[in-house]
């Protein structure tokens, strides 16, 4: 009899590690209702760097209380490598990674690659120098060239520009062996490259680990249509595809942003949206921009 006990509780004991070794090895984000999505994360930008240097911990503070489990760093040579390790340290205390990001829109054109290497260059000699818990987790890029008078004068022009230096910048960032992802607009999908049929947003989602998509709307359906065909592309390439959120203002109009909505509602169409994009194997989870315009957000809310 007590062989046959011993016998059930180990199978007991091992159904159990099995279970967890399973589910507990997936990456879940949980919402206030209770339900959780298999590898979506919680992203933002940062781009007032200094603000790592004059308050981290409120930052920091305030990326934990929302679940974020990123942060996209923009990189200032102003700001000094000291402030960078305590903040990644502190944030990777908190269970949030952090990761090295950059970009201007010349960074598509043929003279920009000097650019793409200082950068590269800078995130190396910081890995460096940095401890493990100080280290970035990975690389993020946003370049724009659409901003740029050639994207109208020369777009099949640019546009093989831009392709070539996204190679450049991929053998650039491979010694580091980090995931390299970009920000990209929603509606590259209406272009094609200059050579072949694929679209141009295909052809990016491809070269990437991952992108972020700047679908930004101001409610959860918007932005899920605005980003469903990157979405499909992410599932035909095995790529994972974050849709974005906007709460700053906007001159392009109020349906793009939060900004008027405030923050109880963002929270809101978030989980709705996240329930939309989760039908796809390939939604990685939703990005706000940015960390300063969601935390005034937060601020004026509140204080109502």
């Amino acid at each position: 009899m007590k062989t046959g006990t011993h016998l059930r509780q180990s199978l007991v004991l091992i159904a159990c590690l099995i279970t967890f070794s399973l589910f507990g090895s997936l990456a879940v984000h949980a919402q206030d209702n209770g339900t959780t999505y298999p590898d979506s994360v919680r992203s933002t930008w940062l781009w007032h760097t200094q603000l790592i240097q004059t308050q981290p911990d409120e930052l920091l503070d305030f990326s934990a209380s929302q679940g974020i489990d990123i942060i996209y760093l923009q990189i200032s040579t102003k700001v000094g490598l000291d402030s960078y390790k305590s903040f990644i340290s502190e944030a990777s205390a908190k269970g949030i990674e952090v990761h090295a990001l950059n970009g201007a829109p010349d960074w598509a054109l043929s003279y920009g690659k000097p650019k793409l290497e200082s950068f590269i260059k800078w995130v190396a000699d910081y890995q460096g120098t940095a401890a493990p818990a100080e280290q970035f987790h990975g690389i993020q890029v946003d370049i724009e060239p659409y901003l740029l008078p050639e994207w109208k004068s020369d777009m099949n022009g640019t546009v093989r520009q831009w392709q070539e230096n996204v190679e450049f910048l991929k053998g650039l960032a491979e010694p580091l062996d980090l995931p390299l992802s970009a920000a990209l607009p929603f509606w590259l999908d209406n272009y094609k490259v200059p050579e072949g049929d694929q679209t141009l947003s295909t052809w990016m989602i491809s070269r990437f680990d991952s992108v972020t998509l700047m679908s930004y709307r101001d409610n959860a359906a918007a932005i899920y249509n605005a980003a469903k065909s990157e979405l499909l592309d992410g599932e035909r390439l095995g790529k994972k595809v974050h849709t974005g959120v906007e709460t700053k203002p906007s001159s392009e109009g109020d349906f793009i942003t939060f900004y008027e909505e405030g923050s109880e509602v963002l929270n809101e169409q978030l989980a709705q949206l996240e329930q939309l994009a989760s039908a796809h194997s390939s939604f990685g989870g939703i990005a706000v921009h940015d960390l300063v315009g969601w935390m005034d957000l937060v601020k004026r809310g509140d204080s109502l």
